[in-house]
């Protein structure tokens, strides 16, 4: 599956549905708020929220003028900032 970036974050991947979250990726990824009904915290670590308000430091572009997530000019509904915890 191919996955887009968003224009306003760094190196973040934009996941559209719960069930298209890759177990191989150990970078940050937007997902949906229906995460949360499935979130396992053992392997996921919960980074931050878009739109919230937030600056995410280090993960949002500082010319960003809003949190919400941007592809192709065109907002996304807002995502929960997901990365993969490392295998003990």
């Amino acid at each position: 599956m191919q996955y887009l970036k968003y224009d306003n974050y760094y190196d973040v991947i934009d996941v559209p549905t719960v069930s298209g979250i890759p177990s191989d990726y150990d970078g940050v990824m937007g997902v949906p708020i229906t995460f949360l009904d499935k979130h396992n915290p053992e392997q996921f670590e919960i980074i931050g929220l878009t739109g919230s308000g937030e600056k995410n430091p280090g993960y949002r572009k500082p010319e960003s003028k809003h949190g919400r997530a941007v592809i192709y000019g065109v907002e996304q509904y807002r995502r929960i900032l997901i990365r993969k915890k490392p295998e003990n």
